[in-house]
């Protein structure tokens, strides 16, 4: 009697742990589309700020540099931070210093405060995204990579439903008004929500994975110490660079390409060929990460890898060759953010299942810097079509990277995890 009476309570609470890690699932969902404009809604921003102080686009994408740099290396503090304390203290101080940072972009007079405000935002933004990838890697053992790719597709997604009304107020009110209504609004959101986040005390009860997993939680310690971890960060810092540069650089190449206001007739839309490639990249960018997160779960990590690292490589040649062209130009930047995006899905998972779930916030956190390592190239990427007169050159190196990185998870990182398992 007293073993059914012990057991009997505890169904419900199954089904309510179930259906809880959804509910977290989806804050941190919006959480990330708060964030998302931080970066991929900053090439609206560029131009707009040269002509008004003529910095020149080098001086303001240094900017840029600053905001990834921060966001991603800080991320394995902000990691640890969560791991310790959870997520609700370092998900407000996030929204905070979000709304702070474009609160200071709007009135920023210089180039010195147009840093400072992007270190500041980086360090916002890496608190938020560091944590909510961490969570759902820690919610959600047996489907990661459906469940990060949810996760940074509220990222990758977020800025689309904004790009438009961003794109507008520049044009119809000034971009100060649009980096201080946007970046209050955004700030507001984050910082209500970290009062709903949280940890689960143990793993959910949750269906066997349908890919193998380690047994062992290594710390951050432990885990640097492994070459497994090197490969995959090399990695991740070549299919980084290349997309990053197109997220930096979007409008400076349609303006160069001489195609951004050329109007684009798809699915039933009518937009300038900017406008509408920023609004489907976004989209395509945020689909992707689910999406191939789902695939990884099914047909492997690497294997999944492969398909998409490929695809990417294909895309950027195609745009090199075709991108020229409006129509064209608009199809094949979907193409390179669904062949790019996936990354902060798969890499997370990859991580989450070769190292383990305890430390998956720190441990995800630490890979995230190859994005901050990556950063360094956007830059130098000006430099390079300087010396060329030209953007297929930049082209032409990313999609090398990206090809090397596609055979590497095949060649070099599948049969390096497979050997760490079976020493387990």
């Amino acid at each position: 009697m007293t073993t059914e009476i012990s057991l009997t309570p505890e169904l419900p609470a199954v089904k309510t742990a179930s259906q809880y890690r959804w509910l977290q699932l989806l804050l941190g969902i919006i959480c990330m589309a708060m964030i998302a404009n931080l970066q991929y809604g900053w090439t609206l921003f560029v131009d707009p700020l040269d002509q008004k102080y003529h910095w020149g686009r080098k001086a303001i994408q240094v900017a840029f540099f600053i905001f990834v740099f921060t966001e991603t290396w800080l991320v394995p503090v902000e990691g640890y931070l969560v791991d310790r304390f959870g997520p609700r203290p370092v998900v407000l101080v996030g929204g905070l210093l979000i709304g702070l940072a474009w609160f200071m972009n709007a009135h920023a007079d210089s180039l010195t405060m147009l840093y400072i405000a992007a270190a500041i935002g980086g360090i916002g933004a890496g608190a938020v995204y560091g944590t909510c990838v961490g969570n759902a890697l820690k919610w959600f053992p047996d489907r990661r990579g459906l469940a990060a790719g949810l996760t940074a597709a509220g990222f990758g997604m977020g800025s689309a439903l904004t790009i438009i009304p961003i794109s507008a107020m520049i044009k119809s009110s000034g971009y100060e008004t649009a980096f201080l209504y946007f970046g209050l609004g955004q700030g507001l959101v984050v910082f209500l929500l970290s009062f709903l986040l949280s940890t689960p005390k143990n793993a959910p009860a949750a269906p066997a994975p349908r890919i193998s997993q380690t047994k062992v939680d290594f710390t951050w310690k432990q885990m640097i110490k492994t070459p497994v971890f090197w490969v995959m960060y090399l990695m991740f810092v070549m299919m980084a660079a290349g997309g990053l540069v197109a997220t930096a650089q979007l409008a400076p190449i349609a303006k160069d390409f001489k195609i951004a206001e050329i109007p684009v007739s798809l699915i039933g839309f009518t937009l300038p060929a900017l406008t509408f490639a920023l609004s489907l990249d976004r989209i395509f960018n945020g689909i992707t990460r689910p999406f191939f997160g789902w695939v990884s779960d099914n047909i492997g990590r690497e294997n999944t890898m492969f398909i998409a690292f490929s695809m990417e490589a294909v895309g950027i040649l195609a745009l090199s060759i075709f991108g020229k062209d409006p129509v064209y130009f608009v199809l094949l930047t979907g193409l390179v953010f669904f062949g790019w995006g996936e990354i902060y899905s798969l890499f997370p998972s990859t991580c989450g299942d070769t190292f383990g779930s305890k430390f998956a916030t720190t441990n995800a956190g630490l890979l995230y810097t190859a994005k901050g390592t990556a950063s360094l190239l956007v830059p130098l990427s000006v430099y390079v079509v300087e010396a060329y007169k030209g953007w297929h050159e930049v082209f032409y190196i990313a999609a090398g990277m990206n090809a090397l990185a596609a055979i590497m998870a095949l060649a070099v990182l599948k049969p390096m995890r497979a050997r760490m398992r079976n020493l387990q």
